[in-house]
């Protein structure tokens, strides 16, 4: 199981590269450019199609995308810092997935976001973009949920029963008769 835990940390910190580096990339795109990545017609169909739906003004727009890419590069950043708490921790210590965890939420939240008008606008190019980016953020959450539970039974895959978890270490059990 020991390699299992391993293939496993191994495809966290592939998957947390992936979204510092593109959405990092594309993040600091988006925020360097004048209209905050709105000419980029084909990455910016969500934010027009959002502000369509919420009647948005050219203002507005241009706020919702500077929005969006203060998100992704929020994602980039705690990716980042989960690279190097998992590489801190090679040194000594624990890494902490909880703060992962909130990237990948911010991550599902911010593709369902997109992929809800590219599914309106029946564009299957950019449904396949953001589900692929709605995919990874699975795998990587049900990888952190493996990894919990592998450390949280000391080692061992097995499952704990009812009765490790209800009585504590060294506890007897209750007997109103002693």
């Amino acid at each position: 199981m020991r390699k299992l835990s391993a293939a496993a940390v191994a495809m966290i910190l592939a998957i947390a590269l992936y979204f510092t580096l593109f959405w990092g990339f594309e993040a600091l795109r988006m925020l360097t450019s004048p209209t905050y990545g709105l000419e980029d017609v084909w990455r910016s169909q969500f934010v027009f199609e959002i502000g369509r739906l919420f009647a948005l003004s050219p203002a507005g727009l241009i706020k919702l995308a500077a929005f969006f890419a203060t998100l992704k590069l929020a994602v980039a950043a705690i990716c980042a810092v989960h690279i190097a708490d998992r590489f801190r921790a090679l040194a000594g210590g624990k890494a902490e997935p909880e703060v992962l965890e909130a990237g990948l939420m911010l991550v599902v939240l911010i593709s369902i976001a997109s992929v809800g008008p590219a599914i309106w606008m029946r564009n299957a190019d950019l449904v396949r973009e953001q589900t692929i980016q709605l995919m990874f953020a699975a795998v990587a959450a049900a990888l952190c949920i493996l990894e919990r539970s592998y450390d949280r039974t000391g080692g061992s895959a097995k499952p704990r029963t009812a009765t490790d978890v209800a009585v504590a270490n060294g506890a007897t059990w209750f007997s109103p008769l002693r």
